[in-house]
Formats: C-alpha cells, structure tokens, sequence
C-alpha cells in the first residue's frame, strides 16, 4: 500500500475512533430527556435502517433463512441491546468519559474469555501484562470507591463492565458470520436489536408522553447516523484495507479522545486515581492490540 493511501486509511482510523469515542457524549445528553430503552431502541433502529439502505444500493440483500436470524437475535443481544442498554442507563449518574474507559477494556475481556473457554489464545507475556494493566486500571476506577463504601456509582459502573464483557462474547460469537459480508450481521443484528427494544420501550417508557429536548433529539441522530451507521462502514472498510488487528488499533485511541470530548463538551474531570486507571487501561489495550509486527511491513506485497 503507497503512502497516500496508508496515510488516508491513518486518517479514518483516528475518524472511527473518534465516532467511537464521541458516542459516550451522545449517550450522556440524549438520556437527560430520553430514558435508556428508547434512547437505544431508536438508535438500533435508525441505524440499522441505514445500513440496509446501504445493502440495498450495493445490490445486495439480508440472508432470510431463520438460522441466520437466530444467530442475528443472538448477536444483538451481545453486541447491542444488552450493552448499549447497560452504557446508556449508566451514564445517567457516571461521567461519559469513565464509561468510555472502562468500555475500551474489551479486548482484555474478550482475551479472558477465549483463554478461558476456547483456548485458542496463547497467553504471552505481553498479553499477560496487558491483562493485568488492564484489570488493574478498572481496580483504580472502580475498586476504591467500592472499599470506601460510597456506593452512588459502583453500580453504575459495574454495569458498564457486563456491557463490556457483553461486546467481548459478541466479538467472540461474530466469527460464526465467516463467510457473509461483514454489513450483513451488523444490519441484521441491529435491526433485530430493534425488534426487542421497540416492544420494550412501549411498554416500560411510553415515548408518546415523553417530551425530549432538542439536544436530546439532536444527540440521539447523531449516535444513530454517525457513532453507529456511518462507524460501522468505515469500520468495515478498514477490516478490508488495514485488516482485522490494524482496525482494533482503534480501541487504544478511543480512550483518550472520548475522555476528552467528555471534557471538553461537559465540562467533565477525572479524580487522580481515574486518570491512573486511564493511564493503565491505555497500557492494557495497546499490549492486547498492536500486532507484533508493524502494520505498515504486514501490508507490503
């Protein structure tokens, strides 16, 4: 791959990481006016809506067969409805830019899990650090405020980690879909994401009596449009251009970008041990991540 091109491809990497990243503010305004199960059942569906328009005009179409759906239902639990429930009812009472921290961590978990279950995973000594920087990050964050007893937020933020344990199973799971293009479970699990929200926040949230702001609404969209529909295709773009291992190198410049915007546009801070646990958690994500060779000399020939 020449240098224009590499350093276009650089450049989308940083802008998915971005989209990311900038998703955990998106979620923190949208649930000041709209409760979580509507806030996502809208954003999976909005989203999944794009990405079938974008099937549609690639003159392509959804697998029909129920064994795909079943697989599809299965993936949205994982990689949607659970976690993205979990993230958007946390981030009513924690700070966007510490679920962003402790989300990042799924590569660890999703590591753990295959250590554990599959054994497909050789643990190395840089993995094993990367582990144990990891794990210890989240102890910072969240570890202390347990043993002090204040208790506001460890709920809260113990949820995050499940919805990040949740994208780990799913990262696991996603390798069943070998062989489909790459859009067609994450448009068929969105859309079937939707399929159990939508239901739900009829029931539980009765979104004809809500009266969400503006920002809200506007925040909404741009989860849906942006952090969701558009993130996906150049996600997928990249899987094809960098490969696999050169896209998770996204997962390690999320962190602090999404700390920063949280910042920047709310005004949010980390206490010192927060910032630690950043430190960390960044540490852990990269030793899991970053190929052991250079992503530039994998792509030649």
């Amino acid at each position: 791959m020449d240098r224009p091109r590499l350093a276009l491809e650089l450049l989308l990497l940083v802008a998915l990481a971005t989209l990311w990243g900038a998703s955990y503010t998106f979620i923190k305004i949208g649930v000041e006016t709209i409760p979580p199960v509507t806030l996502i059942a809208a954003r999976t569906l909005l989203a999944g809506a794009i990405l079938l328009a974008l099937i549609a005009w690639r003159g392509l179409k959804l697998p029909r067969d129920r064994a795909t759906w079943r697989k599809f239902l299965f993936q949205a639990c994982l990689n949607s409805v659970i976690p993205f429930t979990l993230i958007a009812w946390s981030e009513r009472t924690i700070d966007a830019g510490v679920a962003a921290i402790l989300n990042s961590t799924t590569p660890i978990f999703a590591f753990l899990l295959t250590a554990l279950i599959t054994r497909h995973e050789p643990v190395t000594p840089r993995k094993f650090i990367g582990v144990l920087a990891g794990l210890t990050g989240i102890g910072l964050i969240i570890g202390l405020e347990a043993f002090r007893g204040i208790g506001d937020q460890l709920i809260p933020q113990l949820a995050v980690v499940l919805a990040t344990l949740c994208y780990a199973g799913a990262a696991i799971f996603g390798k069943s879909f070998k062989g489909l293009d790459p859009m067609m479970p994450a448009c068929g699990s969105l859309l079937a994401g939707a399929a159990l929200l939508i239901p739900a926040s009829l029931v539980v949230d009765r979104p004809w009596m809500l009266d969400p702001s503006r920002e809200s609404l506007i925040a909404l969209l741009c989860l849906s449009v942006f952090s969701t529909a558009l993130a996906f295709v150049i996600y997928f773009r990249l899987i094809h251009t960098l490969g696999s291992v050169g896209a998770t190198a996204q997962a390690y410049v999320r962190v602090p970008i999404g700390v920063a915007i949280g910042v920047v546009f709310l005004g949010e801070t980390l206490s010192t041990t927060a910032w630690l646990g950043l430190s960390c958690v960044i540490v852990g994500v990269a030793a899991m991540t970053i190929p052991s060779r250079p992503v530039i000399a994998t792509l030649k020939g």
